[in-house]
């Protein structure tokens, strides 16, 4: 019959030897103490983007640049916070155009493909508009400019472009 080794602890028992002896336990090395290491204390660096444009500030203050946002409220998501109704505002616009290229909802968790959507829907209704007015409006709607209620939002984004 072999031998089989059960360990308990520190404990090791030879069972079903022909001698049914007792096997000592094995022989343990001395705790050692590591040395001690001093380390320099690293300032952890944040790498951030510089805001160089437009969109690029209301991705800051939409999102802080995660794509994986989602506000349920709203069911507004990705980095821009888009919902629903604008994509299928950008959609007629392309219909509009006579483009081939057509947006999903799921295309709203991809920051690249929220930035399009952004241009072409800049670039329809807002060709000759401020930076203010475009903010205002991506943040209200249609008439988002004249609502008192878009005017904190601008001053964020006015800000985050000028940081």
């Amino acid at each position: 019959m072999r031998n089989i080794l059960i360990t308990l602890g520190l404990l090791g028992i030879g069972i079903g030897s022909d001698r049914g002896a007792v096997t000592p336990p094995p022989t343990l090395t001395p705790y050692i103490q590591p040395k001690r290491v001093k380390f320099k204390q690293i300032q952890p660096t944040l790498q951030i983007k510089p805001i160089k444009s437009l969109v690029d500030a209301l991705i800051y203050v939409e999102s802080r640049g995660n794509s994986k946002a989602f506000n349920p409220k709203e069911d507004a998501c990705g980095c821009l916070q888009i919902r629903p109704i604008m994509v299928r505002e950008i959609n007629r616009i392309l219909k509009k155009q006579n483009s081939d290229q057509r947006f999903s909802l799921e295309d709203r968790w991809d920051c690249g493909l929220s930035k399009e959507m952004f241009y072409i829907w800049r670039d329809y209704h807002h060709s000759n508009s401020s930076e203010e007015v475009i903010a205002r409006n991506w943040n209200g709607g249609p008439r988002g400019y004249k609502n008192p209620k878009t005017e904190p939002y601008w001053k964020k984004v006015k800000k985050q472009w000028e940081s």
